[in-house]
């Protein structure tokens, strides 16, 4: 881990007109510098000041007051970063901010890199790479789901259960390797049926998590979502009812149209990465015939399909063509069967086999309460209690996970067939440096890089 010998300082606040600016500054100088430039109205010097007492006075820049503020302190190690730190709330505005990081540049203090304040929470173990990971996705949440997720009790849950992963398949490592290189020791006795109903509990502990995988994806990165069919079936319509306003044009014109257009949108507790597109048909011309090869490339890389057919018509050519390229797709297919708050012509039997689910629907009544049930059960897991228990939502934690899980299962089998014990020593090390990489226990720089480099500038 890199050694953060200078002193940082930013906006921890939204840049702008406001009520209240935070401006945040952490290292070993981080007191001795706010003193320079800021007097207390009581008189007493900030390195005076008791922990956490906010202390009213005033910031000044080249011997000239600039705006009164509340500035308090936290000691290290009791501060969110491990060090010395001050936070000054002074009022909101571009001009007021930028001078008051002036001053504490002009006094010695570094600008701080995106997510550099929690990176050095993490290198002083306030919180592991998994929280720190669950932070940086809260800070973009765009769900009351993803909020639940990455809440501090839920990312502590997961962290304790990723640790008691990890020392649980040390402590079996440790014992072990204790008694094959002490052997006249009288450390005990391990039987081959004790080390693999270990190994089979740590399997059981990382299955159980593994499982929790679905749901978290699903809510953390979203699911790649496509609305399909023909020319006017109400894609758009849809498209905008997800949305809550008007994203798409909508007129009764076949091909209207043309372009995929995306963006990202919660139902439920799913995150939906929504497309829309242009209405798929044989056609001469040439712009909509781009619309609708575009339309067919993003269905095919789409986790979910939302194919819409006119309930109030009967299943026609274009229909049983749209049938026949749904059959071509891989992600889960939801064919629903829009306008049928009219009467009925549309043939629901034809859809059998070629999608997942069929749900009668009308865009036009607007409500999506059965469409939010029927993704919730596809792609969350509704024994889940997000905010309490341990879920996993990194893609990366993910793979180290499952790899420490193949490599525990490769321990149990080498124990089965009766291989040497050191075989089994050999995947149980394995498993425990896949587990190590999970919450940071032993991590690239790379990784930890890229996780902070999502985070904002003063968090």
């Amino acid at each position: 881990m890199q050694p953060f010998n200078q002193t940082i300082a930013a906006l921890s606040t939204p840049p702008g007109k406001g009520g209240v600016a935070l401006i945040r500054l952490s290292g070993e100088d981080a007191i001795a510098i706010a003193e320079r430039v800021f007097r207390a109205k009581s008189g007493t010097p900030v390195s005076h000041l008791p922990a956490r007492y906010a202390a009213y006075g005033d910031i000044f820049l080249d011997g000239a007051p600039i705006d009164d503020v509340l500035l308090t302190v936290f000691r290290a190690p009791a501060s969110y970063t491990g060090e010395d730190t001050v936070e000054i709330a002074s009022h909101g505005g571009m001009l007021i901010t930028e001078a008051i990081l002036t001053a504490l540049y002009t006094e010695g203090a570094t600008p701080a890199a995106k997510g550099e304040f929690t990176r050095r929470a993490y290198a002083a173990g306030k919180l592991s790479l998994s929280e720190a990971e669950a932070i940086g996705e809260l800070l973009d949440a765009k769900s009351m789901a993803q909020v639940k997720l990455f809440q501090r009790d839920s990312r502590t849950k997961l962290s304790q259960t990723l640790q008691e992963l990890y020392e649980d398949v040390s402590a079996l490592l440790s014992s072990l390797c204790a008694r094959l290189d002490y052997p006249d020791e009288d450390l005990g006795e391990l039987s081959t049926e004790d080390i693999a109903a270990r190994i089979e509990t740590a399997k059981e502990k990382c299955r159980r998590l593994l499982s929790t995988y679905k749901t978290g994806h699903a809510i953390a990165e979203g699911i790649p979502t496509v609305l399909l069919g023909k020319p006017n079936t109400g894609k758009s319509s849809l498209y905008n009812l997800l949305c809550g306003k008007d994203a798409a044009i909508v007129t009764s014109l076949a091909g209207t149209t043309r372009d995929v257009l995306e963006t990202t949108v919660p139902l439920g507790r799913v995150l939906l990465r929504l497309a829309d597109t242009a209405g798929v048909r044989e056609t001469d011309n040439p712009v909509e015939q781009i619309g609708v090869a575009r339309a067919k490339e993003t269905a095919k890389e789409a986790a979910l399909v939302f194919a819409l057919f006119d309930a109030s018509q009967p299943a026609d050519e274009e229909d049983a063509e749209l049938l026949a390229f749904l059959d071509t797709l891989t992600g889960e297919k939801i064919a629903l069967l829009n306008k049928s708050d009219l009467a009925q012509a549309f043939d629901a039997n034809l859809l059998v086999g070629h999608v997942s689910e069929c749900l009668p629907f009308s865009v036009k009544d607007g409500d999506l309460a059965a469409l939010t049930a029927l993704v919730d059960r596809t792609f969350t897991d509704g024994d889940i209690r997000l905010g309490e228990d341990a879920v996993l939502f990194s893609a990366r934690s993910h793979a180290a996970l499952l790899l420490g899980y193949e490599r525990l299962s490769a321990a149990l089998d080498a124990l089965c067939v009766g291989f040497a014990m050191d075989a089994a020593l050999t995947e149980l090390e394995g498993a425990l440096a896949a587990f190590a990489e999970t919450d940071g226990i032993s991590v690239g720089e790379d990784v930890v890089s890229g996780i902070f480099s999502k985070f904002c500038v003063g968090k």
